[in-house]
């Protein structure tokens, strides 16, 4: 099976092509350009240097969300573009799910946080057992209080990842009552390696989506959403 992932769905920008449980070729940036700037060039440099026939995929992985709303638009408008050309499936990875999946193997709880603006994190709580990636809190948006309220209330050794860290290093060293680590470098980012690894799955699950029916999950309402049903809101007339 040979799995062709995007992962857009915040400042990290990366395209990877697995093929039965190998990693082929991945292409990662963290750097400030636009993913509509770099997701198609670095695709393109990808399947050049892996001599890939993209006819050859089997299916079209992309991080689903949630995450930025500008990169997720971005990566599920080129990922349905490449099933219709194609005419291969997508199929959907929750970007917390893959987050975490960075992180195979570990045997601490996993704790993705990605920055959502307003003290709001992106986040969900992970474990792996027998070498199965387990769920404990699905994705969700939430305070970032809440969260670490959650991890308190679980009492375990937890190893936080994700753009969200630096954002709540302060709240974290101040709230957090269990012993928590930082993932390095190799691994506190979002990565098409993990979406292409976590969709081969999905993809036996039957976890698959055509390409005209795919859309991104963003989990709450963008900010232009927010404002306008205030603004609805506060013009309605609530007396008697």
């Amino acid at each position: 099976m040979k799995i062709l992932a995007l992962e857009s769905s915040g400042l990290v920008a990366s395209v990877a092509v697995t093929e039965d449980g190998n990693l082929l070729g991945e292409y990662t940036m963290n750097y400030k350009k636009t993913h509509s700037q770099t997701l198609l060039p670095m695709l393109q440099a990808l399947t050049e240097m892996i001599e890939l026939d993209l006819n050859t995929v089997d299916a079209i992985a992309v991080s689903k969300g949630p995450g930025s709303f500008t990169g997720l638009r971005i990566g599920s408008a080129t990922a349905k573009g490449l099933g219709l050309a194609l005419n291969k499936p997508i199929v959907p990875v929750p970007t917390i799910d893959a987050m975490a999946y960075n992180l195979w193997g570990t045997d601490k709880l996993i704790c993705p946080m990605m920055d959502a603006r307003r003290q709001q994190t992106y986040t969900g709580l992970y474990e792996f057992v027998d070498g199965e990636l387990q769920t404990v809190l699905p994705q969700c948006a939430v305070d970032i209080s809440e969260i670490v309220e959650k991890i308190n209330k679980l009492g375990r050794p937890v190893v936080v990842l994700g753009d969200g860290v630096p954002v709540f290093e302060a709240y974290l060293q101040d709230n957090c009552k269990v012993p928590y680590e930082v993932a390095p470098a190799t691994c506190n980012r979002q990565r098409a390696a993990s979406v292409a690894a976590l969709a081969e799955k999905l993809y036996q699950e039957g976890v698959v989506e055509t390409a005209a029916g795919h859309k991104p999950d963003y989990l709450r309402l963008s900010q232009a959403e927010r404002e306008l049903a205030e603004r609805d809101l506060a013009g309605r007339d609530f007396s008697i």
